[in-house]
């Protein structure tokens, strides 16, 4: 079994956005989105699903962004 590093896709109220993605980079969601279905013995989510908890995972992932973040944050009274 594949290890993949997405599961449950939330449901959340969204901020519509309009992005252009080149066609490789959304064959390779429908394929992503393909193998969690097959995962899980079911349909898997819309390939547009994926795109937010990518993002999310990415930042929580990205150390020096976590650093830069924390370091432009006013301190905690």
């Amino acid at each position: 079994m594949t290890k993949l590093k997405l599961s449950a896709i939330p449901d959340d109220k969204a901020v519509k956005l309009t992005v252009e993605l080149p066609a490789t980079v959304y064959r390779d969601l429908a394929a992503y989105a393909e193998v969690m279905g097959r995962e899980k013995g079911q349909a898997g989510p819309e390939p547009v699903k994926l795109i937010v908890p990518m993002i999310q995972r990415f930042m929580a992932t990205d150390r020096a962004f976590a650093k830069t973040r924390r370091a432009s944050q006013p301190p905690h009274s």
